[in-house]
């Protein structure tokens, strides 16, 4: 989500005024009657696949199991402890794209993270968002930027690889090679898609599932310990991809989590279109809150931190969500495989001292064999 952003177009200064009336009441009589404890569904396995089948219905993508990777290597270079590759590669049968792989020295295999960059309306870098771009010296100083701004000048992927992980990030549709778009042009994007029975929001979470899978098929990775990390909208692919994949046996989320009803308020992002339309999945808060998506994961070992001075989010939202997932956790016997908490003097960042707290807590919980 972008931290700015103009209205395009005919909207209202307010987006929220745009159904006045209609959008209220819309919201009020969102109950979420599949959510874990709500749904008459109380084996939770069984929750687990009747919750994880309704999200993927509403990705409007289909799975995308049988396309081969294909994988294609090159800009090979050694890093700090690490080497760093180029993949090309087959999330889909749609498309070739392009990502980041870096593995530490050593003897394998290692455990991985899935890095899943953010938005921040900023197109033209994608994985370089997180991973310092070594083969492109024209991208070098607008992902310094990025980093500096975000980050405290860390290049988080680099700093997971000399750690000892496995790190893979590619582009998502619309940054980095891979056609950069505008901030005006997201919505573009997502109408043409939903005119072809597709979905924006549904292929980044399909790329996202299948880029855990490709983790897990590598030589050098210990598809027992694979990991999902991002911060912003790379927080909110990070739960989204443990939700709808096994392969991520754990999963850190920085700068998004928040309740549905608590998040749609006047002057939120969210709606104002463009940048929602990554996040958007039609239908499927009929069903499900945010929260309740996040918690098909359970009880997996989770991390979610979020700033109190992020104002993407309201207080409330943010309570309320951290509230849902700990309830859903307690009630697996796995409270202590959860962290959900705010740093009162952040904003919408990941500086180094929380990026810190953040992998202490991976490596605790991926580090040792499972």
């Amino acid at each position: 989500m972008p931290a700015v952003g103009d209205v395009s177009g005919d909207l209202p200064d307010d987006p929220a005024r745009a159904l006045p009336g209609f959008h209220p009441a819309l919201k009020d009589e969102l109950t979420f009657p599949l959510a874990w404890g709500t749904s008459p569904v109380t084996d939770f396995e069984a929750w687990r696949r009747a919750a994880r089948a309704t999200v993927e219905e509403h990705l409007l993508v289909d799975r995308q199991d049988t396309t081969p990777y294909a994988p294609e290597f090159a800009a090979r270079s050694d890093g700090d402890g690490y080497t760093r590759e180029l993949v090309t590669l087959s999330l889909t049968r749609y498309a070739r794209v392009r990502g980041a792989l870096l593995t530490p020295h050593g003897r394998g295999p290692f455990p991985a993270v899935l890095l899943l960059h953010d938005h921040g309306s900023r197109f033209d870098i994608g994985k370089e968002k997180v991973v310092r771009p070594w083969y492109d010296g024209t991208r070098l100083a607008a992902a310094q930027e990025w980093a500096g701004r975000h980050f405290d000048g860390r290049f988080l992927g680099d700093e997971l690889a000399r750690r000892g992980y496995v790190v893979f990030c590619a582009d998502a549709l619309g940054w980095g090679d891979r056609e950069p778009l505008t901030y005006t042009r997201q919505q573009a994007l997502a109408g043409n898609l939903f005119h072809l029975g597709s979905s924006l929001a549904g292929l980044l979470a399909r790329e996202d599932e299948r880029a855990a899978g490709f983790l897990a098929s590598l030589d050098r990775v210990d598809a027992r310990r694979i990991a999902a990390a991002g911060f912003s909208l790379g927080g909110y692919r990070a739960w989204q991809t443990a939700a709808l994949s096994d392969h991520v046996a754990a999963a850190v989320s920085v700068c998004w989590m928040t309740g549905l009803k608590e998040m749609l308020v006047p002057g939120n992002n969210s709606l104002r279109g463009q940048s929602a339309f990554h996040m958007l999945h039609p239908g499927l808060a009929r069903h499900l809150d945010i929260p309740d998506v996040a918690s098909i994961a359970a009880p997996r070992p989770m991390l979610f931190l979020g700033g109190a001075q992020d104002h993407l989010f309201t207080a409330e939202g943010v309570r309320t969500a951290y509230a849902r997932l700990r309830a859903v956790w307690r009630s697996r016997g796995a409270a202590d495989r959860l962290r959900t908490e705010t740093w009162p003097d952040v904003g919408h960042a990941f500086p180094a001292r929380m990026q810190d707290d953040a992998f202490a807590w991976l490596e605790s919980v991926t580090k040792t064999p499972a």
